[in-house]
């Protein structure tokens, strides 16, 4: 009998023990760390919605599109964290840059309130960003950045990474904040000053600038020709650093700042 008793009782323990082990899983031993590891994150990427706030809100929850990051228009600012970052959101779509391709499960995707453009009979114009806005932007940006190691020419706007067919966040988000909150790479403006009073006299070819612009990370067409591909690329270089006038032309401040920053030491970066 004692013998049936003890039998039981291993038995039952052994029951426990297995309905423990599905219970809870696979035990790991997590005491040890390889040194040989880095984020999987490589890119930040920064969008507007061109969409109302509830809009937004609505379609980036709802819908099959998504950020991490929702950057609202309200003052003081709400930021809503719509994706974890250990998850791939949907908002880059096809996308290149500097050879590497799709890049939604390799980046963060920050989206900001804000209308976008409107086209009338004067022409096109773009909605400007509060600096209230920009002021909880950029220390999200920095927070990611540190967090992931995120080179600074690897902060990127849509239409940098999809050139064919996105255009935000458009001529009038302010990059160079970025680059005065140590952010991004900017070019100096003597050595664009320097650049530009030759090319004014000797503008280089169509070759010379798809190869540039290559370099620097566009897909950029490598035909020798100025085809629309090759403009709309331009216009997206152009809308960034150089947003007053950003019609895709190949001139010669367009050089001039292309060539200062395909040459990194001539680059301002405050990385703080």
């Amino acid at each position: 009998m004692k013998l049936l008793r003890v039998a039981s009782w291993i038995a039952l323990a052994s029951t426990i023990a297995i309905l423990s082990g599905c219970a809870t899983g696979v035990r790991l031993d997590t005491s040890k760390t390889a040194i040989s590891q880095e984020s999987r994150v490589k890119f930040l990427i920064i969008h507007y919605t061109a969409l109302d706030m509830p809009t937004s809100l609505r379609v980036l929850t709802q819908q099959e599109v998504s950020a991490h990051y929702l950057v609202g228009d309200d003052n003081p600012t709400t930021i809503y964290r719509l994706v974890d970052e250990s998850q791939t959101a949907y908002q880059a779509g096809l996308s290149d840059w500097k050879g590497f391709s799709r890049l939604n499960p390799s980046s963060i995707g920050i989206e900001i309130v804000n209308l976008g453009y409107q086209d009338g009979p004067n022409g096109r114009s773009y909605q400007p960003f509060p600096q209230y806005q920009i002021d909880k932007l950029i220390p999200l940006i920095k927070d990611i950045v540190a967090r992931h190691k995120i080179k600074p020419e690897n902060i990127l706007g849509h239409q940098e990474i999809a050139p064919q067919r996105k255009p935000d966040p458009g001529p009038l988000f302010p990059w160079k904040q970025l680059a005065d909150a140590g952010l991004i790479p900017w070019p100096y403006a003597d050595q664009v000053a320097t650049l530009q009073a030759g090319y004014e006299q000797q503008l280089p070819d169509i070759t010379w600038f798809q190869k540039k612009l290559a370099q620097h990370g566009y897909l950029t067409p490598q035909t020798g020709v100025l085809d629309d591909a090759t403009r709309n690329v331009l216009i997206a270089f152009q809308a960034r650093y150089r947003p007053a006038k950003f019609d895709g032309h190949p001139d010669a401040e367009s050089a001039a700042i292309l060539q200062v920053l395909t040459t990194t030491a001539k680059t301002i970066n405050k990385q703080q």
